[in-house]
């Protein structure tokens, strides 16, 4: 009797001992998935990878797995016990779920309705990307449009052929491949978006899956450098900008406004992002400080810490331990490997075509996750030649590289979503 009036008091220890009784593999998931989190803590903590992102993805992976109040909220605000072999149900699908049971989640369960009015439905996506606009200065693209566009174009490469190899080797629909495969566009709010249009039912895995890995891209793509640029190449200095040729704010403006309305034109199934992505730099290139105080610092870090804590509080083993969930580790992967593999290809391209002018590291800029690869290239380059400044022609392709991923994930859209 003393025993059971423990564990109903400390549940957590209960459902992990029933968890070891009945399924052995679920529960060791769980402890090293408590781990990893603590571990991406760790990782943020240091720098080695994304602090806004992995200090509360980690947190929030480490608590859903130990906590035994997030397993089956519903009986639990009947007055029932936790069953510790629910299927996970922290989050309710607002498209598929009992209304009368979402409607008590959203009462009771202070994450489901940022959940649902928030992530679920592509906001936050949307929200940091009106964030991530007010940060971009298109000058770069415009002072050099061919340069970002060709090494953009290298790094799709990851988009382009991991799409063929999950339906070939992982047995995924088209429309299941088309939204793993943009997770090497190395975009977490387009591939949160893209995934909800493409493959609602694995929406929450892919977009877990992508952001993890592009906190990893920004410890692993300097090896990948190392590897493959030998460090005479790296050595090599970039033209200063030419002050006669600065690109004006209204410039940009209007660079801004005719590409949003263009792509929206020709790409209406992702005007969503189109338009909040060029809200963000209108704003910055109309001098209007107050709107862009709120969006640079309030909503962007706002949603940056809302969208790494619920991607963590998602990441409960049994939604990680899916079948065809442990593909997407080895596709993603995959993808944001060839990503990164095509940018340095456009890098040798370029480098070849200026006859050897051309620093080949820029290349790896082309993998849209802005500033991080940017700022990969340059830390990359400075290691091998202090001296060396290469950022004004990496942020080129870096902010090129977010619009070629939001095109090809339009057409993926487009022709797919049927």
């Amino acid at each position: 009797m003393m025993n059971t009036n423990w564990l109903d008091i400390f549940q957590g220890v209960g459902v992990m001992m029933a968890s070891f009784a009945n399924e052995p593999g679920i529960a060791i998931a769980r402890i090293l998935l408590v781990l990893l989190g603590f571990l991406l803590i760790y990782l943020g903590r240091k720098g080695v990878l994304e602090p806004l992102l992995m200090i509360p993805m980690g947190l929030g992976m480490a608590t859903i797995n130990v906590s035994a109040m997030f397993f089956d909220p519903i009986n639990m605000a009947a007055g029932g016990k936790v069953d510790p072999n629910a299927v996970n149900n922290l989050f309710l699908d607002s498209t598929a779920s009992n209304n009368d049971h979402l409607m008590t989640l959203m009462q009771i369960d202070w994450l489901q309705p940022v959940y649902t009015l928030t992530f679920s439905n592509g906001l936050i996506a949307c929200l940091v990307f009106i964030g991530i606009g007010s940060l971009l200065d298109v000058g770069f693209v415009m002072a050099r449009p061919y340069v970002s566009a060709i090494i953009a174009l290298f790094a799709e490469l990851g988009t382009m052929l991991t799409l063929p190899l999950a339906v070939m080797f992982g047995g995924y629909s088209l429309q299941d491949a088309a939204a793993i495969a943009l997770v090497g566009g190395a975009d977490g709010p387009m591939v949160l978006f893209a995934s909800l249009k493409l493959s609602p039912h694995l929406f929450v895995p892919i977009t877990v899956v992508a952001y993890m890995y592009l906190g990893l891209a920004y410890g692993g793509f300097p090896y990948m450098i190392r590897l493959l640029i030998p460090e005479k190449l790296r050595k090599i200095q970039m033209p200063a900008d030419d002050p006669a040729k600065k690109v004006t704010s209204g410039q940009k403006l209007t660079f801004a406004v005719v590409c949003c309305v263009l792509l929206s034109f020709l790409f209406p199934v992702a005007s969503p992002l189109f338009f909040s992505l060029f809200l963000g730099i209108a704003i910055r290139e109309s001098g209007l400080d107050k709107f862009h105080y709120l969006v640079s610092e309030i909503v962007l870090y706002a949603s940056t810490l809302t969208l790494g804590l619920l991607l963590g509080v998602l990441c409960e083993a049994k939604t990680i331990m899916d079948p065809k969930v442990l593909p997407l580790l080895i596709f993603g992967l995959v993808a944001l490997g060839l990503s990164g593999l095509g940018g340095l290809i456009g890098g040798y391209f370029m480098y070849f075509v200026t006859g050897g002018k051309f620093n080949p590291v820029i290349g790896i800029a082309g993998v849209s996750c802005v500033p991080t690869t940017a700022k990969v290239a340059q830390k990359c380059v400075s290691k091998a030649n202090p001296g060396a400044i290469v950022m004004h022609y990496a942020l080129g392709a870096n902010i090129f590289g977010v619009i070629t991923t939001a095109i090809i994930a339009a057409i993926y859209i487009s022709l797919l979503n049927k």
